[in-house]
C-alpha cells in the first residue's frame, strides 16, 4: 500500500454515523478523515470545501457532482458514491478528469420497510393520534382496512415484490403496472399486471418504486392524480420528480386523494418554506428509506475497501456512463 496520506472528505452525514459504522481504522495512517453532518447546496461553496480533498465519500445523492463542481477539484482522485447509482455524478465528465469513481454495495429492504411505515402511518393516521395525545386529545381519527383493499404498485422490480408481498401478507389484493412490466413475471409473483389507468382508478393505495429517468420524470401528473379515489393514498418513497409536485399539492389541498405518504421530494433537503410541510392529509420522512444501520455499515465498509482498492492501485465497483 501506497503511504501517501490520502485527504477523505466523507459529505451529508446528517445523523453524524460515519464514525460509528465505518471500519476507518483500516485505511490506517494511509488517510486522514474529514466528517462533514452539514449539506451545502451552492456549486462555489461545494467547491471551496472539497478542494482539500484527494478522495470523497458521497451519501447516495444528497450531494450532485456536475461538471463544473469536478473541474474546480484538482486534487480528486477518488469518487465513492455509497450504493451504484450514478444519476448525481457528471461520470463522463470524471473519467476526462482522470477521476475514478467507485460504488459500494447496498441493501434493497429498508426502502421496501420505510414504504410500509408511511402506508401504516397514513392508514391508521399514527402520527395525528400521537399528536393528539400529547396536546390531551383521545381518539379523534377512523382507519383505514388494508384487508381486502387494493394495492397498486408502480414498479414491480425488487423493491416493488417486497412490497407487494406484504401486501399479500396484510390480505391486499396487488397490482402492478409499469412501462416494461412482464405480465407472466408478474403473475408468478401472485400480482395482477394491469395498465396505468386501471391501476390509479382502482387502488386503495398506490406506492411507487422506480428508478428517475427521463421516461418516469413527471410520470404521475395531475391528470394521472384525477383518476385516484379520493379515499386512495398515494406512496413515493423513489425519487420525488416521479410525482408532479406542484399537482400533488393540489390535490392535497384539493381533498381529492385521503393523503400523501413521501420520503423523497423534488428539492433535499426539503427547504424550509416549501409548501409540503404545511399540506394537508401528509406524512413526510426525510429521505431516510435506505437509512438504517445494515444500509451504512455496507455503505462505508464499501467506501473503505473502495478507497483501499484504490490506494492498491486495483479499483474495485467501478461506476461508468
Amino acid at each position: 500500500m501506497t503511504e501517501i496520506r490520502l485527504q477523505v472528505g466523507v459529505l451529508d452525514d446528517y445523523q453524524n454515523a460515519a464514525r460509528e459504522f465505518g471500519p476507518w481504522s483500516e485505511l490506517g495512517d494511509a488517510a486522514e478523515i474529514t466528517v462533514f453532518t452539514d449539506h451545502v447546496a451552492g456549486l462555489e461553496a461545494l467547491a471551496e470545501r472539497l478542494a482539500p480533498f484527494d478522495v470523497v465519500v458521497a451519501m447516495r445523492e444528497r450531494t450532485r457532482f456536475p461538471r463544473q463542481v469536478l473541474e474546480r477539484l484538482p486534487r480528486l482522485r477518488l469518487l465513492v458514491s455509497t450504493g451504484m447509482g450514478t444519476a448525481h455524478i457528471d461520470v463522463g465528465a470524471a473519467s476526462q478528469l482522470g477521476i475514478i469513481v467507485s460504488g459500494t454495495g447496498g441493501r434493497p429492504q429498508p426502502a421496501a420497510e420505510l414504504t410500509w411505515a408511511l402506508i401504516l402511518g397514513l392508514a391508521r393516521h399514527v402520527a395525528a393520534e400521537d399528536a393528539g395525545i400529547r396536546t390531551g386529545l383521545w381518539g379523534r381519527t377512523v382507519g383505514t382496512d388494508l384487508a381486502g383493499a387494493v394495492l397498486g404498485v408502480i414498479g414491480l422490480g425488487n423493491l416493488g415484490r417486497r412490497v407487494a408481498t406484504v401486501g399479500q401478507a396484510f390480505g391486499m389484493r396487488v397490482i402492478a403496472w409499469s412501462q416494461n412490466l412482464d405480465p407472466a413475471g408478474a403473475a408468478a409473483a401472485g400480482v395482477e399486471a394491469v395498465d396505468k389507468q386501471t391501476l390509479l382508478r382502482s387502488a386503495d393505495v398506490v406506492t411507487i418504486h422506480l428508478r428517475l429517468s427521463e421516461r418516469t420524470r413527471g410520470l404521475i401528473g395531475a391528470a394521472d392524480l384525477a383518476l385516484l379515489k379520493p379515499t386512495a393514498y398515494l406512496v413515493n418513497t423513489s425519487r420525488g420528480p416521479i410525482v408532479d409536485e406542484a399537482a400533488l399539492i393540489d390535490a392535497l389541498r384539493a381533498g381529492s386523494i385521503a393523503g400523501a405518504g413521501l420520503d423523497v421530494f423534488d428539492v433535499e433537503p426539503l427547504p424550509a418554506d416549501h409548501p409540503l410541510r404545511t399540506a394537508p392529509r401528509t406524512l413526510l420522512t426525510p429521505h431516510i428509506g435506505y437509512v438504517t444501520a445494515g444500509s451504512y455499515q455496507a455503505f462505508y465498509s464499501g467506501a473503505v475497501e473502495a478507497i483501499l482498492a484504490f490506494l492498491d492501485g486495483h479499483p474495485i465497483r467501478l461506476l461508468t456512463a
